[in-house]
């Protein structure tokens, strides 16, 4: 046998017995593992998210009849017991306009109801346009099916022209393919900035 075979011999009879000297060097000298780590939840957290079926980041996406963008979501929802229905809070949802822009609405709390085809933001609620309207009021009403909404209360608002404040506030489209429009009734009172107009 020349040397060359003999070193083959060698190394593989050497290579694995390093290879398990190795191994067993690792879990010698491997520290024990805490077996009892706390979580990020309590045992009460984790129960009380049990009994009142919490869901945190809920996020809703679906398309309007016209192929209009629709998106809901908030930070925490709970599904509500027999004599409560279900809410969710800090309440944040977008209407995308097949024009390109948008409406973007944020509130306290609110909720959505999928199967009548509704989402209702509650408390402190902010409605942004595109064009620079910005209204706030303390309950708004809006459809999932279309791009369609309307606030029964007081309204208050800011816009290119000045601010503003009605006693109620719709929007949607007035034709069946029309773009969407906002429109306020009930004692409109309008403070007139030409400054604001000229920009």
């Amino acid at each position: 046998m020349d040397r060359y075979s003999r070193m083959v011999q060698f190394l593989k009879v050497l290579l694995p017995l390093a290879a398990i000297l190795m191994l067993s060097t690792v879990f010698l000298l491997s520290r024990s593992i805490e077996t009892n780590v706390s979580g990020p939840f309590t045992q009460q957290d984790i129960d009380a998210r049990l009994a009142e079926q919490v869901v945190t980041q809920p996020d809703y996406r679906g398309t309007t009849r016209k192929g209009e963008d629709v998106q809901i979501g908030a930070t925490k929802a709970t599904q509500g017991t027999e004599g409560s229905m279900p809410t969710a809070s800090e309440f944040r949802g977008r209407f995308g306009l097949l024009s390109g822009g948008a409406i973007t609405l944020d509130s306290n709390s609110g909720m959505i109801r999928p199967d009548k085809g509704t989402a209702t933001f509650v408390g402190d609620v902010v409605i942004r346009t595109a064009d620079g309207i910005e209204v706030t009021t303390d309950l708004l009403n809006t459809a999932l099916d279309e791009i369609r909404g309307d606030t029964p209360g007081h309204v208050n608002g800011t816009g290119p022209i000045g601010d503003f404040s009605a006693g109620r506030m719709t929007f949607g489209a007035e034709k069946k393919d029309g773009p969407v429009h906002i429109l306020f009734t009930d004692g409109v009172k309008l403070v007139y900035e030409p400054q604001k107009a000229e920009r």
